[in-house]
């Protein structure tokens, strides 16, 4: 499967008082892991919701796994991956690493969604579009 990597300096606002990042950003990173993610796929989020007539890939499920901190200033790089793809959903794993070392683990479900026609203001699941599927395993 396809893995993409970015690095990202840790911002002040980023931070709690403690000068750390605050565990709430994490995931605010992950979702814009998971954006870039598509788009090395050559999927923009805009143009993937356009395409495919799609609402986007809500997450449904999510958690991390925090080994050491992450503080204003540094250099953090974000490495995403999808490690399963199913009918309609997919997991993700993002890794950030500062140097060598593993910081934090985040691990996504999201669903492939559109608008659910019979529930005006409604979304359901649909199933991935196959083009996807094939650039993600075509990249790796």
């Amino acid at each position: 499967m396809l893995i993409n990597r970015h690095t990202r300096t840790v911002e002040w606002g980023d931070c709690d008082p403690a000068g750390i990042v605050f565990y709430p950003r994490y995931f605010a990173y992950f979702d814009d892991a998971t954006g870039r993610l598509f788009a090395a796929a050559g999927f923009p989020k805009y143009d993937m919701v356009q395409r495919f007539n799609s609402v986007g890939i809500p997450m449904v499920d999510t958690r991390s796994k925090f080994y050491i901190p992450s503080r204003y200033g540094e250099e953090i790089v974000i490495e995403s991956r999808v490690t399963e793809f199913r009918r309609s959903s997919f997991d993700v794993h993002h890794r950030i690493l500062k140097g060598e070392a593993l910081a934090v683990e985040g691990f996504e479900t999201r669903v492939w969604v559109c608008a659910d026609e019979e529930k005006p203001g409604g979304i359901k699941a649909q199933p991935i579009p196959e083009e996807i599927l094939t650039a993600f395993t075509v990249a790796a």
